[in-house]
């Protein structure tokens, strides 16, 4: 176990397996040291944790906490990508969507779900730009859908960048 899930763990959270694409796509695309995620919603053991909108069924402080299940997947993902979170060198780019109410302007305290998790777990590797946008309806009803771009630590001198992964 590397470093950073033994954080994880210390912090009461367990790291899913990576989840399963719900189409026609791949679960990251890497490019260099540029890893791009694709976007995970709120689901733990193959169950949706938190559907509906936010301000209808839903609210900022059960949207934050779809939004850490949501970092959860995030993170299988990279493990996924990268072998370990430990070759993670930084998280740089976090877009948020809220399946919330019309004229909702409290995207940014639901995604806080995930971005104070990502910057507990990793400190300053896990801060990053952001986008927090409500939005009128995310797959399977989810409540928070996250994508991510994350940056890779170099590679070892003599391997070359890893081939897509698709999910069985």
């Amino acid at each position: 176990m590397d470093q950073f899930e033994k954080k994880l763990s210390a912090m009461g959270y367990t790291l899913p397996p990576p989840p399963a694409p719900g189409g026609n796509y791949l679960p990251f695309r890497r490019s260099g040291k540029t890893i791009y995620l694709a976007g995970v919603i709120a689901v733990q053991n193959g169950q949706m944790t938190h559907t509906g909108q936010v301000g209808a069924g839903q609210t900022v402080e059960t949207g934050y906490a779809a939004a850490r299940v949501c970092a959860l997947n995030a993170l299988a993902a990279i493990k996924l990508a990268l072998g370990s979170l430990d070759e993670m060198a930084q998280i740089l780019f976090l877009g948020g969507y809220v399946n919330a109410v019309s004229g909702f302007a409290e995207s940014p305290q639901v995604i806080n779900g995930a971005s104070d998790f990502l910057v507990e777990l990793f400190g300053e590797r896990g801060q990053h730009a952001r986008a927090a946008v409500a939005v009128a309806g995310l797959p399977k009803d989810s409540t928070v859908e996250l994508q991510l771009i994350v940056e890779a630590l170099p590679f070892e001198k003599g391997t070359s960048v890893s081939k897509p992964v698709r999910m069985p």
